[in-house]
């Protein structure tokens, strides 16, 4: 069965065109959408959940979680370097398939002083992917008869960016959602650490070291210590917004504090709210952005995909 998130996207993608042709300004709404309205539904659904609900899920999932992250990042680093994908490149796209998407592309970015060029073909290597795993992994977890916790645990370990993650899974079931969007909690925050072995590692390495393909290792710590401590603090940052707010959702909710009476409406208004941030996604996507990334990076990104979402199925039997 097809979700309204996955509708929802597809329809925004065949509405942009047109709209770009008309000369409607339709990109400030999308981005609005796409980003705000999308935390808001994932706020709103962690008030039908309990925090103990979303501390177990996050932990159990964590063999399988840290299984496909050492996975993807073997295949970057290997598959990477055959293809001839210089070592930033294939740093970020590893990131961004392994972790978060763009989030995690973002946080890597200004650490290796990657260049604009590299940022925009990991960008679209992996929004490439995330489109492609919202249309596919519903039908696929329904080939196989996963249940619910069991599609929610995949599609949490094995699609890197939140809202692809929120659109599956909420398109699969209201329960495989609620379970997908508990472990993508827990994955993002992988971020963290990534950020800071990758800053050390890059801060160690000396000046003339590469990286592989001929890329130069940069420090990417400041040369002064006020800097460094300053680069400290900023670790902050590197949590997305909505996940403080989703488990203080699901805190208020531990606490009895929802209403019975309102939880139909509210998962009605989560429910619209994805499905207006998957349609401003949608408007967003161009054939310019697919086409962007070039061949060798797309053939990483896809192996990387089927990588994750291979072994996080895989591990699961074994662990699960």
């Amino acid at each position: 069965m097809v979700g309204a998130p996955v509708l929802a996207i597809v329809g925004g993608m065949l509405a942009g065109p047109l709209a770009r042709r008309r000369r409607w300004a339709i990109d400030p709404g999308a981005r609005f959408a796409g980003r705000y309205v999308l935390q808001a539904a994932i706020v709103i659904f962690g008030l039908g959940l309990s925090l103990a609900a979303v501390v177990r899920i996050g932990v159990s999932s964590l063999p399988v979680m840290l299984g496909t992250l050492a996975a993807c990042f073997a295949v970057a680093a290997l598959a990477g370097r055959a293809l001839g994908v210089p070592a930033d490149l294939r740093l970020l796209i590893g990131s961004g398939t392994g972790i978060c998407g763009a989030s995690a592309i973002g946080a890597i970015a200004p650490v290796i002083a990657a260049g604009e060029a590299a940022i925009g073909y990991a960008m679209s290597t992996i929004f490439v992917f995330n489109l492609l795993a919202v249309l596919i992994f519903p039908a696929v977890g329904h080939l196989l008869g996963l249940d619910a916790a069991s599609f929610g645990l995949w599609a949490g370990t094995a699609i890197n960016d939140t809202s692809s993650v929120v659109a599956a899974g909420y398109a699969y079931s209201r329960a495989a959602g609620d379970e997908a969007v508990a472990v993508k909690l827990v994955r993002a925050l992988m971020i963290i650490p990534l950020v800071l072995a990758v800053a050390l590692a890059r801060h160690r390495a000396p000046a003339g070291d590469t990286g592989g393909c001929g890329v130069p290792v940069r420090p990417a710590a400041g040369p002064s210590g006020k800097e460094r401590v300053a680069g400290r603090l900023r670790v902050s940052r590197l949590v997305p917004t909505f996940i403080p707010l989703f488990l203080l959702a699901a805190a208020v909710n531990t606490l009895g504090l929802v209403p019975d009476r309102a939880r139909d409406g509210l998962g009605l208004a989560a429910t619209v709210a994805l499905a207006v941030a998957m349609a401003g996604i949608g408007l967003g996507i161009s054939t310019g952005d697919l086409r962007r990334s070039g061949i060798r990076p797309l053939l990483l990104g896809g192996l990387l995909s089927l990588t994750v979402a291979v072994t996080g199925l895989g591990l699961q039997t074994l662990f699960m």
